[in-house]
Protein backbone atom coordinates (compact mmCIF):
# COMPACT_ATOMS: atom_id res chain seq x y z
CA UNK A 1 0.00 0.00 0.00
CA UNK A 2 1.06 3.58 -0.57
CA UNK A 3 2.56 4.59 2.81
CA UNK A 4 1.34 8.17 2.35
CA UNK A 5 -2.23 6.91 2.83
CA UNK A 6 -1.40 6.67 6.54
CA UNK A 7 -0.72 10.42 6.60
CA UNK A 8 -4.29 11.29 5.64
CA UNK A 9 -6.33 12.67 8.53
CA UNK A 10 -9.92 11.51 9.10
CA UNK A 11 -12.38 13.46 7.00
CA UNK A 12 -14.36 16.11 8.94
CA UNK A 13 -17.64 14.22 8.69
CA UNK A 14 -16.00 11.02 9.93
CA UNK A 15 -14.84 12.95 13.00
CA UNK A 16 -18.30 14.49 13.39
CA UNK A 17 -19.96 11.06 13.34
CA UNK A 18 -17.66 9.98 16.17
CA UNK A 19 -18.50 13.11 18.18
CA UNK A 20 -22.29 13.01 18.03
CA UNK A 21 -24.60 10.74 19.96
CA UNK A 22 -28.36 10.41 19.58
CA UNK A 23 -30.20 13.55 18.44
CA UNK A 24 -32.71 15.34 20.62
CA UNK A 25 -35.82 13.17 21.11
CA UNK A 26 -39.08 14.56 19.79
CA UNK A 27 -37.45 17.01 17.38
CA UNK A 28 -37.06 16.57 13.64
CA UNK A 29 -33.29 16.55 12.93
CA UNK A 30 -31.95 19.48 10.91
CA UNK A 31 -28.53 19.13 9.27
CA UNK A 32 -26.51 22.33 8.72
CA UNK A 33 -23.22 20.44 8.68
CA UNK A 34 -22.73 19.43 5.04
CA UNK A 35 -22.46 21.95 2.20
CA UNK A 36 -24.76 19.98 -0.08
CA UNK A 37 -27.23 22.22 -1.95
CA UNK A 38 -30.80 21.03 -1.56
CA UNK A 39 -32.64 23.42 -3.83
CA UNK A 40 -34.34 21.64 -6.76
CA UNK A 41 -32.28 20.84 -9.81
CA UNK A 42 -33.39 23.00 -12.79
CA UNK A 43 -36.04 21.31 -14.92
CA UNK A 44 -34.35 22.26 -18.20
CA UNK A 45 -31.18 20.49 -17.06
CA UNK A 46 -33.15 17.34 -16.26
CA UNK A 47 -34.65 17.52 -19.74
CA UNK A 48 -31.26 17.94 -21.40
CA UNK A 49 -29.94 14.96 -19.46
CA UNK A 50 -32.75 12.59 -20.39
CA UNK A 51 -32.84 13.68 -24.03
CA UNK A 52 -29.16 12.72 -24.33
CA UNK A 53 -29.47 9.19 -22.95
CA UNK A 54 -28.58 7.69 -26.34
CA UNK A 55 -25.06 8.90 -25.55
CA UNK A 56 -24.74 6.08 -23.02
CA UNK A 57 -23.93 3.82 -25.98
CA UNK A 58 -20.53 5.45 -26.57
CA UNK A 59 -17.38 6.30 -24.67
CA UNK A 60 -16.82 9.98 -23.87
CA UNK A 61 -13.60 11.73 -24.76
CA UNK A 62 -11.49 13.02 -21.89
CA UNK A 63 -11.30 16.46 -23.52
CA UNK A 64 -15.08 16.77 -23.64
CA UNK A 65 -17.46 17.64 -26.47
CA UNK A 66 -16.86 20.91 -28.36
CA UNK A 67 -20.33 22.18 -27.40
CA UNK A 68 -19.56 21.88 -23.69
CA UNK A 69 -16.13 23.51 -23.97
CA UNK A 70 -17.67 26.35 -25.99
CA UNK A 71 -20.40 26.86 -23.36
CA UNK A 72 -17.76 26.96 -20.62
CA UNK A 73 -15.62 29.45 -22.52
CA UNK A 74 -18.64 31.67 -23.22
CA UNK A 75 -19.68 31.61 -19.55
CA UNK A 76 -16.17 32.47 -18.37
CA UNK A 77 -16.00 35.36 -20.81
CA UNK A 78 -19.39 36.77 -19.74
CA UNK A 79 -19.03 36.23 -16.02
CA UNK A 80 -15.47 37.50 -15.60
CA UNK A 81 -15.47 40.25 -18.23
CA UNK A 82 -12.70 38.62 -20.22
CA UNK A 83 -11.62 39.80 -23.69
CA UNK A 84 -13.79 38.17 -26.34
CA UNK A 85 -11.05 36.00 -27.79
CA UNK A 86 -9.09 35.32 -24.59
CA UNK A 87 -10.54 31.87 -23.80
CA UNK A 88 -9.94 29.28 -26.50
CA UNK A 89 -12.41 26.43 -25.76
CA UNK A 90 -9.99 23.81 -27.04
CA UNK A 91 -6.88 25.07 -25.23
CA UNK A 92 -8.02 26.86 -22.10
CA UNK A 93 -10.89 24.65 -20.82
CA UNK A 94 -11.18 21.06 -19.65
CA UNK A 95 -14.42 19.51 -18.30
CA UNK A 96 -14.00 17.45 -15.12
CA UNK A 97 -16.14 15.20 -12.95
CA UNK A 98 -16.65 17.85 -10.28
CA UNK A 99 -14.03 20.06 -8.67
CA UNK A 100 -13.33 17.64 -5.83
CA UNK A 101 -11.62 15.05 -8.01
CA UNK A 102 -10.00 17.70 -10.20
CA UNK A 103 -8.49 19.61 -7.27
CA UNK A 104 -7.06 16.34 -6.01
CA UNK A 105 -5.80 15.12 -9.38
CA UNK A 106 -4.20 18.45 -10.23
CA UNK A 107 -1.56 18.13 -7.51
CA UNK A 108 -0.72 14.62 -8.66
CA UNK A 109 -0.05 15.97 -12.15
CA UNK A 110 1.93 19.13 -11.38
CA UNK A 111 3.97 18.46 -8.22
CA UNK A 112 7.54 17.21 -8.56
CA UNK A 113 8.12 15.18 -5.35
CA UNK A 114 11.88 15.01 -5.93
CA UNK A 115 12.37 18.71 -5.22
CA UNK A 116 11.37 18.93 -1.52
CA UNK A 117 8.12 20.71 -2.47
CA UNK A 118 5.66 22.73 -0.44
CA UNK A 119 2.03 23.26 -1.36
CA UNK A 120 0.58 26.40 0.20
CA UNK A 121 -3.09 26.49 1.28
CA UNK A 122 -5.42 28.51 3.52
CA UNK A 123 -6.20 27.33 7.04
CA UNK A 124 -9.06 26.45 7.62
CA UNK A 125 -9.58 24.74 4.29
CA UNK A 126 -11.25 22.11 2.13
CA UNK A 127 -9.46 18.95 3.19
CA UNK A 128 -8.98 17.73 -0.38
CA UNK A 129 -6.10 20.25 -0.70
CA UNK A 130 -4.20 18.57 2.12
CA UNK A 131 -4.85 15.02 0.96
CA UNK A 132 -3.84 15.88 -2.60
CA UNK A 133 -0.62 17.43 -1.30
CA UNK A 134 0.39 14.46 0.84
CA UNK A 135 -0.33 11.87 -1.84
CA UNK A 136 1.61 13.93 -4.39
CA UNK A 137 4.70 13.64 -2.15
CA UNK A 138 4.70 17.26 -0.96
CA UNK A 139 4.31 18.95 2.42
CA UNK A 140 1.40 21.29 3.15
CA UNK A 141 2.15 24.81 4.36
CA UNK A 142 -0.86 26.32 6.12
CA UNK A 143 -1.70 30.01 6.01
CA UNK A 144 -3.99 30.96 8.92
CA UNK A 145 -7.11 32.70 7.67
CA UNK A 146 -9.44 32.82 10.70
CA UNK A 147 -12.53 34.63 9.46
CA UNK A 148 -10.99 36.12 6.31
CA UNK A 149 -8.47 35.31 3.59
CA UNK A 150 -4.83 34.51 4.44
CA UNK A 151 -2.25 37.30 4.46
CA UNK A 152 -0.14 36.39 1.43
CA UNK A 153 2.22 39.31 2.11
CA UNK A 154 3.29 37.71 5.40
CA UNK A 155 4.58 34.49 3.82
CA UNK A 156 8.38 34.18 4.14
CA UNK A 157 10.44 34.15 0.96
CA UNK A 158 11.87 30.76 1.97
CA UNK A 159 8.37 29.28 1.73
CA UNK A 160 7.82 30.73 -1.74
CA UNK A 161 11.22 29.33 -2.79
CA UNK A 162 10.04 25.77 -2.03
CA UNK A 163 6.46 26.29 -3.18
CA UNK A 164 5.30 24.46 -6.30
CA UNK A 165 1.55 24.99 -5.98
CA UNK A 166 -0.80 27.37 -4.15
CA UNK A 167 -4.40 26.44 -3.47
CA UNK A 168 -6.68 29.46 -3.19
CA UNK A 169 -10.31 29.27 -2.17
CA UNK A 170 -12.25 32.41 -3.00
CA UNK A 171 -14.96 32.79 -1.84
CA UNK A 172 -13.55 30.88 1.09
CA UNK A 173 -14.85 27.68 2.63
CA UNK A 174 -15.80 28.08 5.47
CA UNK A 175 -15.21 31.82 5.89
CA UNK A 176 -17.05 33.19 2.84
CA UNK A 177 -14.26 35.76 2.46
CA UNK A 178 -13.26 36.96 -1.01
CA UNK A 179 -9.65 37.49 -2.06
CA UNK A 180 -9.05 40.91 -3.56
CA UNK A 181 -7.95 41.54 -7.13
CA UNK A 182 -4.78 43.19 -5.80
CA UNK A 183 -3.88 40.12 -3.72
CA UNK A 184 -4.37 37.87 -6.76
CA UNK A 185 -2.15 40.04 -8.93
CA UNK A 186 0.52 40.13 -6.21
CA UNK A 187 0.42 36.34 -5.99
CA UNK A 188 0.84 36.03 -9.77
CA UNK A 189 3.93 38.21 -9.56
CA UNK A 190 5.33 35.94 -6.85
CA UNK A 191 4.51 32.89 -8.96
CA UNK A 192 6.67 34.29 -11.75
CA UNK A 193 9.58 35.05 -9.40
CA UNK A 194 9.46 31.76 -7.55
CA UNK A 195 8.18 29.37 -10.26
CA UNK A 196 4.93 27.97 -8.88
CA UNK A 197 1.35 27.46 -10.08
CA UNK A 198 -1.88 28.88 -8.66
CA UNK A 199 -4.98 26.69 -8.37
CA UNK A 200 -8.02 28.80 -7.51
CA UNK A 201 -11.07 26.95 -6.20
CA UNK A 202 -13.97 29.24 -7.14
CA UNK A 203 -16.93 26.90 -6.72
CA UNK A 204 -18.81 29.37 -4.46
CA UNK A 205 -18.29 32.36 -6.76
CA UNK A 206 -21.91 32.49 -7.96
CA UNK A 207 -23.50 32.56 -4.50
CA UNK A 208 -23.19 36.20 -3.52
CA UNK A 209 -25.48 39.02 -2.46
CA UNK A 210 -27.67 39.80 -5.49
CA UNK A 211 -27.21 43.57 -5.10
CA UNK A 212 -23.43 43.54 -4.82
CA UNK A 213 -20.59 43.06 -7.27
CA UNK A 214 -19.76 39.38 -7.83
CA UNK A 215 -16.46 38.05 -6.48
CA UNK A 216 -13.44 38.62 -8.70
CA UNK A 217 -11.93 35.51 -10.29
CA UNK A 218 -8.29 34.62 -10.86
CA UNK A 219 -8.59 34.67 -14.66
CA UNK A 220 -10.31 38.05 -14.44
CA UNK A 221 -7.48 39.41 -12.31
CA UNK A 222 -4.92 37.90 -14.68
CA UNK A 223 -6.46 39.42 -17.80
CA UNK A 224 -6.79 42.80 -16.09
CA UNK A 225 -3.09 42.71 -15.24
CA UNK A 226 -2.11 41.91 -18.84
CA UNK A 227 -1.67 38.16 -18.29
CA UNK A 228 -4.07 37.30 -21.11
CA UNK A 229 -2.64 33.83 -21.65
CA UNK A 230 -3.34 33.09 -17.95
CA UNK A 231 0.22 31.97 -17.35
CA UNK A 232 0.54 29.95 -14.11
CA UNK A 233 -3.16 30.44 -13.35
CA UNK A 234 -5.76 27.65 -13.24
CA UNK A 235 -9.33 27.95 -11.93
CA UNK A 236 -11.83 25.30 -10.84
CA UNK A 237 -15.60 25.78 -11.22
CA UNK A 238 -18.51 23.47 -10.52
CA UNK A 239 -22.23 23.13 -11.20
CA UNK A 240 -22.84 21.69 -7.72
CA UNK A 241 -23.36 24.99 -5.89
CA UNK A 242 -24.08 27.32 -8.81
CA UNK A 243 -26.83 25.18 -10.33
CA UNK A 244 -27.89 22.86 -7.44
CA UNK A 245 -26.46 19.83 -9.24
CA UNK A 246 -24.14 18.11 -6.75
CA UNK A 247 -25.15 14.67 -8.02
CA UNK A 248 -24.27 15.48 -11.62
CA UNK A 249 -20.55 15.58 -10.72
CA UNK A 250 -19.68 18.16 -13.33
CA UNK A 251 -17.30 21.09 -13.40
CA UNK A 252 -14.34 22.38 -15.33
CA UNK A 253 -10.74 23.52 -15.08
CA UNK A 254 -9.61 26.55 -17.10
CA UNK A 255 -6.52 28.68 -17.53
CA UNK A 256 -2.89 28.23 -18.60
CA UNK A 257 -3.05 26.23 -21.86
CA UNK A 258 0.36 24.57 -21.41
CA UNK A 259 -0.51 23.39 -17.91
CA UNK A 260 -3.92 22.12 -19.06
CA UNK A 261 -2.31 20.20 -21.90
CA UNK A 262 -0.22 18.26 -19.38
CA UNK A 263 -3.21 17.86 -17.07
CA UNK A 264 -5.18 16.45 -20.01
CA UNK A 265 -2.38 13.97 -20.59
CA UNK A 266 -2.62 12.89 -16.96
CA UNK A 267 -6.39 12.63 -17.14
CA UNK A 268 -6.27 10.51 -20.27
CA UNK A 269 -4.75 7.81 -18.05
CA UNK A 270 -6.86 8.80 -15.06
CA UNK A 271 -10.00 7.88 -17.03
CA UNK A 272 -12.37 10.51 -15.65
CA UNK A 273 -14.27 11.67 -18.73
CA UNK A 274 -17.86 12.91 -18.37
CA UNK A 275 -20.59 10.75 -19.88
CA UNK A 276 -22.38 12.26 -22.92
CA UNK A 277 -25.68 12.82 -21.05
CA UNK A 278 -23.82 14.63 -18.27
CA UNK A 279 -22.06 16.78 -20.86
CA UNK A 280 -25.37 17.68 -22.51
CA UNK A 281 -26.90 18.64 -19.16
CA UNK A 282 -23.78 20.64 -18.26
CA UNK A 283 -23.86 22.52 -21.56
CA UNK A 284 -27.44 23.56 -20.83
CA UNK A 285 -26.58 24.65 -17.27
CA UNK A 286 -23.55 26.78 -18.20
CA UNK A 287 -25.63 28.45 -20.94
CA UNK A 288 -28.35 29.74 -18.60
CA UNK A 289 -28.16 32.43 -15.87
CA UNK A 290 -31.82 32.80 -14.91
CA UNK A 291 -31.73 29.82 -12.55
CA UNK A 292 -28.52 31.14 -10.95
CA UNK A 293 -30.16 34.51 -10.24
CA UNK A 294 -33.11 32.72 -8.65
CA UNK A 295 -30.71 30.62 -6.57
CA UNK A 296 -29.00 33.74 -5.19
CA UNK A 297 -32.33 35.17 -4.16
CA UNK A 298 -33.15 32.02 -2.22
CA UNK A 299 -29.91 32.25 -0.26
CA UNK A 300 -30.42 35.97 0.36
CA UNK A 301 -33.86 35.22 1.78
CA UNK A 302 -32.39 32.62 4.12
CA UNK A 303 -29.65 34.91 5.41
CA UNK A 304 -32.23 37.70 5.85
CA UNK A 305 -34.49 35.37 7.83
CA UNK A 306 -31.86 33.66 9.99
CA UNK A 307 -29.41 36.40 10.98
CA UNK A 308 -31.86 38.53 13.02
CA UNK A 309 -32.37 35.53 15.33
CA UNK A 310 -28.67 34.68 15.68
CA UNK A 311 -26.91 38.06 15.76
CA UNK A 312 -28.21 39.03 19.24
CA UNK A 313 -26.72 35.88 20.82
CA UNK A 314 -23.74 34.88 18.65
CA UNK A 315 -20.69 36.59 17.14
CA UNK A 316 -21.81 36.01 13.56
CA UNK A 317 -22.07 38.01 10.34
CA UNK A 318 -23.26 37.60 6.78
CA UNK A 319 -20.42 36.25 4.60
CA UNK A 320 -19.17 38.10 1.53
CA UNK A 321 -20.22 35.08 -0.54
CA UNK A 322 -21.11 31.41 -0.21
CA UNK A 323 -23.82 29.84 1.94
CA UNK A 324 -21.99 29.29 5.23
CA UNK A 325 -22.21 31.05 8.57
CA UNK A 326 -18.99 30.91 10.59
CA UNK A 327 -19.85 32.08 14.12
CA UNK A 328 -17.68 32.08 17.22
CA UNK A 329 -19.00 29.82 19.95
CA UNK A 330 -19.50 30.64 23.64
CA UNK A 331 -18.03 27.24 24.56
CA UNK A 332 -15.49 25.18 22.66
CA UNK A 333 -16.71 24.16 19.21
CA UNK A 334 -16.87 20.40 19.84
CA UNK A 335 -18.92 20.89 23.00
CA UNK A 336 -21.18 23.33 21.15
CA UNK A 337 -21.78 20.91 18.27
CA UNK A 338 -22.30 17.87 20.50
CA UNK A 339 -24.76 19.57 22.85
CA UNK A 340 -26.65 21.39 20.07
CA UNK A 341 -27.25 18.06 18.39
CA UNK A 342 -28.22 16.29 21.61
CA UNK A 343 -30.47 19.05 22.96
CA UNK A 344 -31.93 20.69 19.84
CA UNK A 345 -31.43 18.15 17.02
CA UNK A 346 -29.38 20.57 14.87
CA UNK A 347 -26.11 19.35 13.37
CA UNK A 348 -23.25 21.78 12.71
CA UNK A 349 -19.56 21.16 11.99
CA UNK A 350 -16.90 22.04 14.58
CA UNK A 351 -14.51 24.54 13.03
CA UNK A 352 -11.40 22.79 14.31
CA UNK A 353 -12.20 19.88 11.98
CA UNK A 354 -11.58 22.22 9.02
CA UNK A 355 -8.29 23.64 10.31
CA UNK A 356 -4.81 22.62 11.37
CA UNK A 357 -2.79 23.83 14.31
CA UNK A 358 -0.10 26.37 13.42
CA UNK A 359 2.13 27.80 16.17
CA UNK A 360 -0.11 26.27 18.80
CA UNK A 361 -3.38 27.64 17.40
CA UNK A 362 -6.05 26.10 15.18
CA UNK A 363 -7.81 29.04 13.44
CA UNK A 364 -11.00 27.01 13.17
CA UNK A 365 -11.22 26.32 16.90
CA UNK A 366 -14.17 27.82 18.78
CA UNK A 367 -16.14 28.38 15.60
CA UNK A 368 -18.70 26.20 13.86
CA UNK A 369 -19.72 26.02 10.24
CA UNK A 370 -23.43 26.25 9.50
CA UNK A 371 -24.51 25.52 5.92
CA UNK A 372 -27.78 27.26 5.00
CA UNK A 373 -28.59 24.67 2.36
CA UNK A 374 -31.95 23.42 3.63
CA UNK A 375 -35.19 25.06 2.61
CA UNK A 376 -35.94 28.43 4.23
CA UNK A 377 -38.47 27.13 6.76
CA UNK A 378 -35.98 24.54 8.03
CA UNK A 379 -33.23 27.15 8.31
CA UNK A 380 -35.55 29.41 10.32
CA UNK A 381 -36.51 26.56 12.63
CA UNK A 382 -32.81 25.73 13.08
CA UNK A 383 -32.09 29.37 13.95
CA UNK A 384 -34.80 29.34 16.62
CA UNK A 385 -33.34 26.19 18.14
CA UNK A 386 -29.76 27.49 18.01
CA UNK A 387 -30.83 30.69 19.75
CA UNK A 388 -32.60 28.75 22.50
CA UNK A 389 -29.48 26.63 22.97
CA UNK A 390 -27.13 29.63 23.13
CA UNK A 391 -29.41 31.39 25.58
CA UNK A 392 -29.24 28.27 27.74
CA UNK A 393 -25.44 28.36 27.56
CA UNK A 394 -25.45 31.99 28.64
CA UNK A 395 -27.80 31.11 31.52
CA UNK A 396 -25.26 28.50 32.60
CA UNK A 397 -22.61 31.22 32.67
CA UNK A 398 -20.83 30.38 29.42
CA UNK A 399 -18.84 33.25 27.91
CA UNK A 400 -16.70 33.48 24.79
CA UNK A 401 -14.59 30.34 24.36
CA UNK A 402 -10.89 30.79 25.07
Amino acid sequence: MNPDLQRLQPYPFERLAGLLGEPAPGLEPIALSIGEPRHPAPDFVRTALTEALDGLARYPTTRGEPALREAIAAWLTRRFNLPGNAVDPGRHTLPVAGTREALFAFAQAVVDPADDPLVVMPDPFYQIYEGATLLAGAEPHYLPAGDGQPDLEAVPEAVWDRCQLVYLCSPGNPTGAVLSREAMVGLMERAERHDFLIASDECYSEIHHPDEEPPVGLLEAAAGAGNTDFRRCVVFHSLSKRSNLPGLRSGFVAGDAEVLQQFLRYRTYHGAGLGPPVQAASTAAWSDEAHVVENRERYRAKFDAVLPFLEPVLDVRRPEAGFYLWPRTPVDDETFARRLHAEQGVTVLPGRYLGREVDGHNPGANRVRMALVAEENECIEAAHRIRRFVEQLHAEGAGPAA
